[in-house]
């Protein structure tokens, strides 16, 4: 099995603050899976789902996923939605470790409330949304997408604990499991 550590969850559960700090600590290599797919096209994630649509980004995710799978000691932070697809998960177990990193809507707002980067966020034109508001939609996005978060091989809940905590909590399981 690849030494690869995919790291999952709703927006701002901290998979890109974490990912690379992980990276950094254990000497592995860092891979934003949405910034790769930027990197490699020009364009903005938020602008390849308005100008594309949903269907083609995903098409580009999974094969970006496939080639970034072949690496060897890596931490690969997903979109919030690479795990909807079956064909992404039997990859993603069969090439290392998916850790989801959990968050509650209360704290995904907190985290979010200023952002309008994020095509789920925004292509339905839910943009200026009151707090409740905002929160309802983090609730049913976040539910809509638990029963694929929920096939991590491990879970870690961010909303109370520190970054660096969380980081020590995978390095060490990456040092005990790997």
């Amino acid at each position: 099995m690849n030494k690869i550590i995919y790291i999952t969850g709703f927006m701002g559960s901290g998979k890109s603050t974490i990912g690379p700090i992980l990276a950094n600590t254990i000497g592995w290599e860092f891979y934003d899976l949405d910034q790769v797919i930027e990197q490699e096209t020009g364009i903005k994630v938020s602008a390849i789902f308005e100008k594309h649509g949903e269907e083609y980004f995903r098409d580009l995710e999974r094969k970006t996923l496939s080639r970034l799978a072949s690496n060897e000691k890596a931490i690969i932070s997903l979109g919030g939605g690479t795990v909807t697809s079956q064909e992404n998960i039997k990859l993603i177990k069969k090439t290392g470790k998916l850790i989801y990193l959990k968050v509650s809507p209360e704290s995904a707002y907190l985290r979010l409330r200023f952002k309008r980067d994020r095509p789920v966020l925004t292509r339905d034109g839910t943009v200026n949304l009151g707090k409740e508001e905002f929160i309802n939609k983090l609730n049913r996005l976040i539910e809509s997408r638990k029963k694929y978060y929920e096939q991590a091989d491990i879970t870690i809940d961010t909303d109370d604990t520190a970054i660096g905590k969380t980081v020590d909590k995978i390095a060490r399981i990456i040092q005990y499991e790997m």
